[in-house]
């Protein structure tokens, strides 16, 4: 599993890399990781103070398994943020500020 999560560091899409940037830069007073292990998931970040899993979703994803992932982590007491290629590429401000609201709140 770290050898899969470490290949997925490696090959991050332009989105990741985008939200990866935004994230480190952000004054948020948590810390994320990238391509985190949790379970038998391997998540594109993760905040563990705040229980938060953030996904970034392109055209490869499945609505199937991203649904099985989306009941086992809140099963596991996390809360998930799905967000579209597009939607970082086209606002990230609106995402970032989304990101920030529910950290806060956790």
């Amino acid at each position: 599993m770290r050898d899969a999560a470490r290949r997925l560091r490696r090959e991050q899409t332009d989105a990741e890399r985008i939200v990866w940037r935004a994230l480190r830069a952000a004054a948020l007073a948590v810390t994320f990781r990238r391509q985190h292990p949790i379970g038998s998931a391997i998540v594109d970040f993760a905040c563990v103070e705040a229980r938060l899993v953030i996904e970034i979703d392109g055209g490869q994803h499945s609505g199937a398994a991203d649904a099985e992932r989306d009941e086992a982590l809140p099963a596991a007491g996390w809360r998930v943020l799905r967000y579209w290629n597009n939607e970082v590429m086209e606002n990230l401000d609106g995402v970032l500020a989304d990101i920030t609201r529910v950290v806060r709140d956790r």
